[in-house]
């Protein structure tokens, strides 16, 4: 699983796989640990990295006390179609991708098809579920990438919003 986050108003990637991790600052040398985290109780864990222990408790509000150090943390799942930078920020062609592997049900639009923000743009079929992607701002269809009944991984793109 990969996360944007962003720690103190520090930019970064956060990659999860099994019991490793991949931290990445954002123009910074990626950094790969092995961990462990258990519960330890009401909203505090126990974080194991390479042999040093943590005490992290969730204070809430984006806050979170790592070892008694308060950080403000940030995370945004990329499947969300949402970003460190809100979609009316954003100038220019913006992808819309696929949140995880699935095949293509129904394409809703078309290439020049003008859509308001939060229209419907593509519905994915992924673990026996439906997702309809949406898109996170106005716009016109720039173009779309797929068709219905293709297979996608997550990540791939979609189709181009501007």
């Amino acid at each position: 699983m990969k996360y944007e986050i962003v720690i103190d108003g520090k930019a970064a990637t956060l990659s999860i796989a099994g019991e490793r991790f991949e931290y990445q600052r954002e123009g910074g040398p990626p950094i790969e640990r092995q961990y462990s985290a258990s519960p330890a109780g009401d909203g505090t864990w126990s974080i194991l990295v390479d042999g040093r222990s943590y005490a992290v408790a969730i204070l809430g509000a984006g806050e979170v006390s790592i070892n008694g150090r308060v950080l403000h943390v940030d995370v945004f799942d990329p499947r969300e179609l949402r970003g460190r930078r809100s979609a009316a920020d954003r100038s220019g062609p913006q992808a819309v991708t696929a949140p995880m592997p699935g095949r293509v049900i129904r394409v809703l639009v078309e290439p020049g098809q003008q859509v308001a923000a939060g229209e419907g743009l593509i519905v994915v079929e992924a673990m026996k579920m439906q997702n309809e992607m949406k898109t996170p701002r106005a716009g016109r269809v720039a173009a779309v990438k797929t068709v219905r009944g293709a297979t996608v991984s997550a990540g791939d793109v979609l189709l181009v919003i501007e």
